[in-house]
């Protein structure tokens, strides 16, 4: 089995080797570089090919929020962004994932945590289980105002099933959850994601959520 191959962009040093350390302990991990800044990281992106980025996102230079657009805008770019942060609120992580991010940790997180959410990015997933991750996303979408129409428009392109099943996305259910919820096989689920991501243009089922609460399809609790 392949390792999965991690960047950590950090302009802290103590906070780049004390992730290296954990992550290269780890089975099936593998951490092949560091950077420095948002423009170091695009360039090791670049150069290293991982699987996988850590990004800080107040960096000098470049901030992470750039550098994962630029990370994850080319087309075909495989490479997910697990963005770093120190407060679980912060204003700028709704905007990350906005930019690209599959998800975001606390730099608190413990050894196990770190990896899982390494593991969980590389296989196509978001990390939108946790509920720091929910109540994020949900706190931050009420500042975009009105649903954005041009966006409410491709809603249209969803059958009616697709349409629940990105609502229950954005809720942070899983597969599984999903499933059981609506009395479907995992792998009917599955194929609704899929044929969600490709109708909407979106990457991963973070950018699904994204989209569900800016268009108005799902609002946050008590609005």
């Amino acid at each position: 089995m392949t390792a999965i191959r991690v960047l950590i962009a950090d302009d802290q040093m103590m906070v780049r080797q004390g992730f290296t350390v954990l992550l290269n302990a780890e089975p099936g991990i593998e951490v092949v570089g560091q950077a420095v800044d948002g423009e170091d990281a695009v360039a090791k992106v670049a150069e290293l090919a991982p699987d996988v980025v850590l990004m800080d996102i107040r960096m000098p230079r470049l901030g992470g929020i750039d550098a994962t657009r630029r990370i994850t805008a080319p087309a075909g770019a495989t490479v997910k962004v697990l963005v770093l942060t120190t407060f679980d609120l912060d204003e700028y992580v709704y905007e990350a994932l906005r930019a690209g991010a599959s998800g975001f940790l606390l730099k608190d997180a413990s050894a196990d945590e770190l990896a899982h959410a390494v593991r969980v990015v590389a296989g196509g997933e978001a990390l939108l289980s946790p509920n720091l991750t929910k109540r994020l996303i949900a706190e931050f979408s009420r500042t975009t105002g009105a649903p954005r129409a041009p966006l409410r428009e491709r809603v249209g392109d969803l059958t009616e099933r697709e349409t629940e099943v990105l609502s229950l996305i954005a809720q942070g259910l899983s597969n599984a959850e999903i499933a059981a919820r609506l009395v479907l096989a995992e792998q009917t689920v599955k194929t609704h994601v899929s044929r969600i991501l490709v109708k909407l243009g979106l990457r991963d089922r973070t950018q699904a959520a994204v989209f569900a609460y800016e268009t108005g399809l799902v609002r946050p609790a008590g609005y």
